[in-house]
């Protein structure tokens, strides 16, 4: 009696299997919720900082919650190391990430995208952070869609992905 081979699930495990030996730097983008528990958002904040100590480049967003909690992380190990994409201008942003963004060295502003809502805009800007990347981190909720959907765009990309669950 033969097996059969599932090659996508043989090829998901090479691709994991070539990120843990991989010991250059690598661009890694940080995604996730904006309702993160304070001691979620600790957390998120040391990962980031510890992969830029070792020399990773984060891209994330600049919403509130997980993307915030990435970016103080990256800010205070290496700021040059951190890329924020916004899904529409500064001017757009909460007032309370106004004052953190406008600390980040490398800021990519999407004014062209200021007509969508924040849904579509986040969409857009979430397929961008992607291209970029090497691997995909993100904590989300099972009804967020959105961040969901930027996971599956992720691994049709082949990009590793690495997703944790709030709930």
């Amino acid at each position: 009696m033969s097996q059969s081979i599932d090659i996508p699930k043989i090829d998901t495990l090479a691709r994991e299997l070539a990120a843990i030996q991989q010991t250059s730097s690598k661009r890694v983008a940080l995604l996730g919720s904006r309702h993160v528990p304070i001691t979620h958002q600790n957390l998120i904040e040391m990962m980031s900082y510890a992969l830029v100590l070792g020399g990773n480049q984060i891209i994330t967003s600049g919403a509130t919650g997980t993307n915030s909690a990435a970016i103080r992380g990256a800010m205070r190990a290496d700021p040059n190391l951190l890329t924020v994409i916004l899904p529409q201008s500064l001017e757009r942003q909460p007032l309370e990430s106004r004052k953190q963004l406008e600390q980040v060295v490398h800021l990519v502003e999407n004014p062209d995208n200021n007509n969508l809502s924040l849904g579509e805009a986040s969409a857009l800007c979430n397929r961008e952070i992607v291209s970029r990347c090497q691997q995909l981190i993100c904590f989300a909720f099972h009804d967020s869609a959105t961040l969901l959907q930027t996971c599956q765009e992720a691994e049709a990309e082949v990009k590793v992905v690495t997703l944790f669950y709030f709930d």
